[in-house]
């Protein structure tokens, strides 16, 4: 369940996973890209489940998928796993990978 602090909701998550924020004054709605790509590449599966109920499985699809800049491998394959609707050749952090190789003319 979500805890309420200030009027606002926020995800049952610990605050271990963001020591280099303010947690108190952290705006979990806006920071969402922040939090999935944190919890994706450094939690484990009650953190992924807890962010799946507090944003929605959509919207934590389409953050990976299409908003995220950068995710290390392992946690492209992490995300991979835990949810088959994603493809990694749609992934932006993916595609924008600076150690693949490119064609220069």
């Amino acid at each position: 369940m979500a805890r309420v602090k200030k009027n606002k909701a926020i995800p049952n998550l610990n605050p271990v996973f963001f020591w280099d924020f303010d947690i108190d004054a952290m705006d979990f709605e806006r920071a969402y890209k922040t939090i999935i790509a944190r919890i994706v590449e450094r939690g484990g599966k009650e953190e992924i489940d807890e962010i799946v109920r507090f944003y929605g499985l959509e919207k934590v699809v389409k953050a990976i998928r299409d908003e995220i800049y950068f995710l290390p491998n392992y946690a492209i394959d992490k995300a991979l796993k835990l949810f088959p609707e994603l493809k990694k050749e749609e992934m932006y952090c993916y595609l924008n990978r600076k150690d693949k190789p490119y064609h220069w003319i």
